[in-house]
């Protein structure tokens, strides 16, 4: 099952205003939990969680900020 173009683009927004949100609260909850760990390895959780964040949603945003293929050319 593909997405349209205009339904990947809604899902990418609601992605961006719900999703990203909750991702920064759960990432600042981890690293408080490690009892705030030195910087690198602090930078290393942010990473790691931002990388499995963003893979479940790789499809939604790819060409999404390209034209609408769907759309005739003028």
């Amino acid at each position: 099952m593909t997405l349209s173009y205009k339904a990947r683009r809604r899902w990418a927004l609601v992605i961006l205003l719900i999703g990203l949100p909750v991702y920064i609260v759960s990432a600042v909850t981890v690293v408080t939990l490690l009892n705030r760990p030195p910087i690198l390895v602090e930078l290393l959780v942010y990473i790691v969680l931002g990388i499995i964040w963003a893979i479940p949603f790789k499809f939604v945003f790819r060409g999404v900020g390209q034209a609408d293929p769907d759309q005739p050319e003028d």
